[in-house]
């Protein structure tokens, strides 16, 4: 059983972290990503991960929201989230896909165009 506002305060700061260690290993700055697509769950967690990683409040446009059409997907949320939002990106814009969920677990992958 879980605790969903307990859950939403102690993700919302993993899930940034996460981001965050995995682009300064890559030495991309969170401000440097052209969008984040993120596990579809919460419009407000997504919202306090991206605002946590670039200190702005989140647009359409940087971190899409599908919730309102597919409801709860999952983690596949932010794959259709991506599928649905990638087609303007130009050549190397870098985008991060993460999903976060069961355990507090939590996995991205940081794509780049070509």
């Amino acid at each position: 059983r879980q605790e969903g506002r307990k859950v939403f305060k102690e993700v919302v700061p993993i899930a940034a972290a996460h981001i965050e260690g995995q682009l300064s290993q890559l030495h991309i700055q969170p401000t440097d990503v052209r969008r984040y697509w993120l596990h579809q769950a919460n419009s407000g967690m997504n919202q306090l991960v991206i605002k946590k990683l670039i200190n702005a409040e989140p647009t359409q446009d940087v971190a899409p929201m599908i919730l309102d059409e597919y409801a709860n997907t999952a983690s596949a949320g932010s794959i259709i989230a991506f599928h649905l939002h990638h087609g303007d990106l130009k050549s190397g814009d870098v985008g991060v896909i993460c999903s976060f969920g069961a355990g507090y677990s939590v996995g991205s992958v940081v794509l780049r165009k070509r």
